[in-house]
């Protein structure tokens, strides 16, 4: 390696290592964020107590000591049924997170309630290694509910003492939760000041519009608002997580409750809906994902930099199957999957020696047979993944070798037995290969690197894959000029 090449390396790395601590500081300040503003608790994944925030602390009436290395249920209260707790383990240990209202005791025995969403975090390799929960106070709305209840059953009190108590009870939820409220038709009546200030409006410029119009644009495409008006006009209240778009453009991510509000005829005559503002907890677990997905990417630019070739590959290779998928018309999940998943076809070459991948001239046959344990070795390295981007990468190690006649490794696959992931990656990883320089070889114009893919179809590459490859040459062109080394 040059001198020039040794000091553009370096270069990359520290620039890669700037770019991890500016990530390291965006995570701290997203975390400090939810610290402040919300009950934070962490536990292993036995569901043993491992952080707490002092918030969780003052809440609860237990000490930080107290309470690291004890079960949850230090403050489980009587009242929650077992049946919730089983249904809370059964959501998180899927890996999904589980939202929803817990009462809980104090350690002198005082009741409280707290609006909960608990979110599985997972290391490098996709497994969960703890839970995090983030909570929000609603002890003084349940309160006022009871209240609200037990006074409106008492026929000893008079009309105006009881509009006295919904009074506060109104009061109370404005200060914790934006509200909404439509006809049915999903056309805005009334919104408290916490979703006013929070959305930026006021309330003039709400009363009349559609909802609709206030949610994000993901939501608007599939006519989110319509299909739960469809479904509560059953009678009955359902969550969901939405996005809506302030006056000033900012996207806020709330919790949200549908509630029917019916007449004394069960006829329904207007939605309510409740609304958590969790945008703090939406962004640092997107931050999380984000940053997931360029550790990914890493460690594919450090197995090309190891093999002495460059970072840009796999950024390559990762649009151009992007591209490819779209256009053979996989689904938008899959693209995504796809996309962030291929930068790690050739992670099996971690195994692989230097001697052998170093090796500047063609490989002997017992040195080809070593090489090719790569894609094995890659797909073991990531197989028991339970994460869908890990497991992409362990299938796209596993078959981006195969080819469409059968003569590929490590399964010898053919046709469509072989993974759509690794038919794609399959030409988007030769033809950036043969048009980059290599340690063995130089890099071939690009005439003739189409000339061999259009040679190799159905043979080496799915045949319809290499035409829409093939007939959207220019697209793959601009891709490498804009990732060029």
């Amino acid at each position: 390696m040059s001198k020039e090449e040794k000091s553009l390396k370096a270069w990359k790395e520290y620039q890669m290592s700037l770019e991890n601590k500016n990530k390291a500081v965006l995570l701290k300040q997203y975390q400090e964020i939810v610290d402040r503003s919300a009950i934070v608790s962490k536990t292993d994944k036995s569901g043993i107590i491992t952080f707490v925030n002092s918030k969780f602390c003052e809440i609860s009436g237990y000490s930080e000591e107290e309470l690291i290395g004890e079960p949850h249920n230090i403050i489980r209260h009587s009242d929650m049924p077992s049946e919730d707790f089983k249904e809370l383990w059964k959501t998180i240990q899927s890996a999904k997170p589980w939202y929803g209202k817990v009462k809980n005791r104090k350690k002198n025995g005082d009741a409280y309630y707290v609006d909960t969403v608990i979110n599985p975090i997972f290391n490098n390799s996709g497994d969960i290694i703890e839970y995090i929960a983030i909570r929000h106070d609603i002890t003084e709305i349940e309160q006022y509910k009871d209240l609200l209840k037990n006074e409106l059953n008492n026929t000893n009190k008079n009309i105006q003492e009881n509009l006295n108590y919904l009074k506060q009870y109104e009061d109370a939820i404005s200060s914790v939760v934006a509200v909404l409220k439509t006809d049915t038709n999903n056309i805005i009546t009334y919104a408290n000041p916490r979703f006013c200030m929070l959305m930026e409006y006021e309330l003039k410029d709400l009363v009349g519009v559609n909802c609709a119009q206030l949610r994000d644009k993901k939501h608007q495409t599939i006519l989110e608002c319509e299909k739960i008006k469809n479904d509560i006009k059953k009678g009955k209240s359902i969550n969901r997580l939405l996005t809506n778009t302030t006056k000033s453009g900012n996207k806020l991510h709330f919790s949200t409750l549908f509630y029917p509000v019916v007449d004394l005829n069960s006829n329904i005559i207007e939605y309510l809906q409740i609304m958590h503002d969790i945008t703090d907890i939406v962004n640092l677990n997107e931050e999380i994902i984000s940053t997931q997905k360029e550790i990914i990417n890493k460690i594919g630019e450090i197995v090309e930099h190891r093999s002495e070739e460059s970072g840009f590959h796999v950024k390559r290779v990762a649009e151009y199957s992007k591209v490819l998928a779209q256009m053979a018309g996989l689904s938008q999940e899959d693209v995504d999957l796809l996309h962030a998943a291929s930068p790690m076809h050739d992670i099996g070459k971690v195994g692989i020696s230097d001697n052998i991948l170093l090796k500047p001239g063609p490989l002997d046959a017992s040195e080809w047979l070593i090489m090719r344990t790569h894609a094995e070795a890659g797909y073991y390295i990531l197989r028991d993944s339970s994460r869908p981007i890990l497991k992409a990468a362990a299938t796209i190690s596993h078959t981006h070798h195969e080819k469409w006649d059968g003569s590929g490794y490590p399964n010898a696959l053919k046709a469509e037995d072989i993974h759509i992931f690794g038919r794609i990656t399959a030409i988007a990883d030769v033809f950036d290969a043969l048009g980059s320089d290599r340690v063995y070889k130089k890099a071939w114009e690009l005439e003739k690197i189409f000339d061999y893919i259009k040679e190799e179809r159905a043979k080496h590459f799915d045949p319809v894959l290499a035409d829409i490859f093939l007939e959207n040459i220019e697209k793959f062109s601009e891709i490498r000029e804009r990732f060029k080394d």
